[in-house]
């Protein structure tokens, strides 16, 4: 099936809503207010199964100029126009106005009604035709059928419906794969039911049961019940007018403008950077000039900041710009939006949202923008979170010179600068710790990516072809650990003095104060020591000779399953309570024994 939304522009009283009226049945003046003054206030709803394969959806909007705001919270999810101009009075100012809003949200599509055709004579008909013809040559609405009708007598109306469905099919449908989006129009209380919102769903699907977001004030909540034309359903797709029964909130808590998406997916931002046009009939606009922003069904103040230096926009120009929102909104790259001035309130432009991650502007950069330039101005990369937010995208694209670091994003000549970093600090480190193994993995970071994330560092590590992990060191490749003479003999003297001493070892501190080096160097071969198993760290003050542990470990192998006090162990391995205790806590630690009480147990 084929959701297709159409919206109708035109000027006032110009047979809109009740051409809808003659397509569908359906009256889509709901207001009382609309209906005692025969205008349409704000925006109306029907559909019309046109084909078996294609359903219209139409909102109906308000021609009157002070009603254009309203206008403008409909026009932003259609996909093509219902082009409205009366035979009897031809282009009128809201028509032009309608027009341009259609422009410049990007509508391809379209069909154009000449109504009141009963009022107007054959050469009136005929010279509306005319100005019709010179009024869209040249834009999306050129080569549109323009159909003469009556909504009175019916005249025209099946040739209207078969130029619609025409149309209809070539249009460019919503995408249904996409992440959900939803932009609030109405919001109201049904009875029995509660909070129930409306607006057409401009991408993805929704079901009952699941949760979603509102945006901007970040509320979770469930979907309770789904309505599409006022019939019920287990599933929304995009391009269908949609109601969805919330839970958890009061209808007086939402407004249009406001958006339900995916949750906890993407953030509301007040900064976006797009190419704006001007259009011709615009005042030139200045920088930093005030203006009502208009997107989706949202209507936000704002400021309009040049970037390309030029201090005035002139009309009929376009040009790179950065529209601050004094309240945040839900806008995605892509999305169009519309700007108004603040006195008198007329449509002056509009266009395309091309970035909304505020970083700094430098000349070329949205010119150039595509989803690779957020992750190359991201100095340690971007999660893949936060580049879907970034970009409205569903599905991460390969991007030439982009590289996966975990869940995160990276350039890939960052990358590179940053494995000759790792190199360079990792050298240096050699140098100046030659009797060390490597580099500590946290002291590498701490020096050269303080501010990465862990897992971009991993992946820089392991990218360095001369680097290598060794637990928690990092070397290079080549890196040996070569004693130097004196060196070979403070390292002979310290395995003696553990070796001869056995579990009753001497203190650290003396055996490196007599090794014959200084006490840096006495340090890093006393670790070296440790590292390749000559010697054993039992507690921070007590090393032994790993050869005397290895033969009590055998001793006590044979004793397994005797209880014993330390007493009895201080007998069996002729030391002291000074090394006893510690030796004991642990060969707990090792589970060789195991403490019961005042005993002990060995078990290993």
């Amino acid at each position: 099936m084929r959701n297709i939304i159409v919206g109708t522009a035109g000027h006032i009283d110009h047979g809109k809503t009740a051409l809808v009226k003659a397509l569908t049945g359906t009256d889509a003046d709901r207001l009382a207010e609309e209906k005692r003054r025969g205008i349409t206030i704000d925006l109306g709803f029907a559909h019309l199964q046109l084909a078996p394969d294609i359903r219209l959806g139409f909102i109906d909007v308000p021609g009157h100029e002070r009603f254009v705001r309203n206008m403008l919270a409909g026009a932003a999810g259609i996909d093509m126009v219902l082009f409205v101009v009366a035979a009897n009075e031809s282009i009128k100012p809201q028509t032009r106005e309608h027009f341009e809003i259609c422009r410049l949200l990007g509508v391809q599509t379209g069909v154009i009604a000449l109504t009141k055709c009963d009022l107007a004579d054959p050469e009136l008909l005929e010279l509306a035709r005319l100005e019709v013809d010179e009024f869209v040559a040249g834009s999306f609405l050129e080569n549109a059928p323009k159909i003469a009708v009556s909504s009175i007598t019916g005249q025209g109306v099946a040739e209207l419906r078969h130029a619609l469905e025409s149309a209809a099919r070539l249009v460019r449908e919503k995408a249904a794969s996409g992440w959900f989006r939803l932009p609030i129009d109405r919001s109201f209380v049904m009875k029995g039911f509660g909070a129930v919102v409306t607006g057409t769903l401009i991408s993805g699907a929704l079901r009952p049961e699941e949760e979603v977001e509102v945006y901007p004030i970040g509320r979770r909540l469930r979907v309770r019940g789904l309505q599409v034309y006022g019939e019920p359903t287990k599933r929304a797709r995009a391009g269908e007018r949609t109601a969805v029964n919330l839970a958890g909130i009061e209808a007086s808590e939402m407004h249009r403008g406001m958006v339900l998406s995916e949750p906890g997916r993407f953030a509301a931002v007040s900064i976006l950077d797009c190419r704006l046009d001007l259009l011709s009939s615009a005042k030139p606009l200045k920088n930093r000039a005030p203006v009502h922003f208009h997107a989706g069904a949202a209507e936000i103040e704002a400021k309009v900041q040049h970037l390309d230096g030029r201090s005035v926009l002139k009309p009929g120009e376009s040009m790179w710009s950065r529209i601050v929102l004094k309240e945040a909104a839900l806008v995605l790259p892509g999305d169009r939006f519309i700007i108004r001035m603040f006195s008198p309130v007329i449509t002056i432009g509009g266009g395309v949202v091309i970035d909304i991650s505020a970083h700094p502007y430098v000349p070329g950069r949205l010119a150039a923008m595509g989803p690779e330039q957020l992750v190359i101005e991201a100095p340690w990369g971007v999660s893949r979170e936060q580049f879907i937010a970034w970009t409205g995208l569903r599905d991460i694209p390969a991007m030439p010179g982009v590289e996966a670091a975990g869940n995160r994003l990276i350039a890939h000549t960052r990358v590179e600068d940053l494995k000759q970093q790792v190199t360079a600090a990792c050298k240096a480190f050699h140098r100046e710790h030659s009797l060390l193994p490597g580099m500590p993995k946290q002291e590498l970071k701490s020096v050269v990516m303080a501010d990465a994330a862990p897992e971009v560092f991993e992946h820089v590590v392991a990218a360095a072809a001369e680097l290598t992990q060794d637990g928690e060191v990092v070397r290079l490749k080549t890196h040996r650990v070569v004693l130097k003479q004196d060196e070979e003999q403070a390292r002979a003297a310290i395995v003696a003095a553990f070796g001869n001493a056995g579990l009753a070892a001497p203190g650290v501190h003396e055996v490196l104060k007599t090794s014959g080096v200084e006490a840096a160097r006495a340090r890093s071969i006393l670790q070296i020591l440790l590292r390749e198993g000559r010697l054993a760290r039992i507690s921070d003050e007590l090393v032994v000779d790993a050869a005397a542990l290895g033969r009590l470990r055998g001793d006590l192998a044979g004793k397994r399953g005797q209880r014993f006090s330390v007493p009895i162990f201080k007998e069996w391995t002729g030391i002291s309570r000074k090394y006893a205790i510690p030796l004991l806590e642990y060969l707990d630690r090792e589970h060789v024994t195991k403490r019961d009480g005042d005993e002990r147990i060995v078990i290993g």
